[in-house]
């Protein structure tokens, strides 16, 4: 079977300022798809990485879904389902990159100087035992991005930022210790999106989709549930996320491990759809689409 292409990338959106995980993520997915003179848009907020996409600014984003340790990023995932319920239409994952994240403390002081440390507040969760060790009295402070911490520790002696080296390199920050993650096997799962629905890969191993049901009764999620586990699909990830309509009401998102050519990912998604459809409210299929480790685990 011939692979059909996808439309060129010319223009990619992702967290930034440079330096972040997020824009490493993004170069790498370019590289992939043969568009590394694509042009760099970083944002300042996750939200406005796929606005970016969805305002027509750019022709794809990259945005992080899940780290394995702190888990779903639920802002990627609510703008996810809330794209699915505007008339514009869902948006199409072309492909994932689980890419390792190995944190650094910035600083240009010494780190017994050391009274505040800034950065994203999932990268401050993943270091939480080492900061804890090393810097037990300091404040944490949240920010937008671990770039955006290293820019704005840059010439202080008593702030820290918990960033990438390269945001470090980036920023002419000095790099105080490394690595500080409390897991050696962090990692994080970005998305490539898209704003139309993508030709299938000629060899993916993942579908995503997102479903709310018209009942919170018993046994109802469990009916979902069977109609995959009756073709022998894994689900390497489920998660529920509020409807943000009333209290109990919930949104799952689902992704089944689908290791196969395009044409029969392609007939398994139209055989899933109509077995689920009678069940649910609202259904979302957001893409079957190939997953690179670049961890080396797979």
């Amino acid at each position: 079977m011939t692979a059909v292409l996808s439309p060129m990338l010319t223009s990619l959106a992702f967290l930034g300022p440079a330096g972040t995980y997020g824009e490493q993520a993004c170069r790498r997915l370019a590289r992939l798809n043969a568009a590394e003179q694509a042009r760099f848009c970083p944002q300042p907020t996750i939200r406005a990485v796929v606005n970016a996409l969805l305002d027509g600014q750019v022709d794809g984003a990259v945005v992080p879904v899940e780290n394995s340790v702190e888990g779903g990023v639920t802002s990627c995932l609510d703008l996810l389902w809330q794209s699915a319920l505007s008339p514009a239409g869902v948006l199409s994952i072309q492909q994932a990159l689980i890419l390792p994240i190995r944190h650094a403390l910035l600083s240009d002081g010494e780190i017994g100087q050391i009274s505040e440390v800034l950065s994203h507040p999932q990268a401050l969760a993943q270091c939480a035992a080492w900061l804890q060790q090393h810097l037990p009295q300091a404040l944490q402070l949240p920010t937008s991005s671990t770039a955006e911490a290293a820019r704005l520790v840059k010439g202080s002696r008593f702030r820290a930022a918990v960033a990438s080296r390269q945001a470090g390199l980036e920023q002419g920050v000095n790099e105080l210790a490394y690595p500080i993650s409390d897991q050696a096997g962090n990692c994080t799962r970005f998305l490539l999106l898209r704003r139309a629905q993508q030709p299938v890969a000629a060899a993916v191993n993942c579908t995503s989709l997102a479903f709310s049901l018209y009942a919170n009764a018993p046994g109802a999620l469990l009916q979902a549930l069977q109609i995959f586990a009756a073709r022998q699909l894994n689900m390497s990830r489920i998660e529920s996320r509020p409807s943000k309509r009333e209290l109990g009401e919930y949104v799952f998102f689902v992704d089944l491990e689908t290791r196969s050519d395009a044409d029969i990912a392609t007939a398994l998604v139209a055989e899933l759809h109509q077995a689920l459809e009678p069940l649910c409210e609202r259904l979302a299929w957001f893409g079957t689409y190939p997953v690179i480790d670049d961890t080396g685990l797979l």
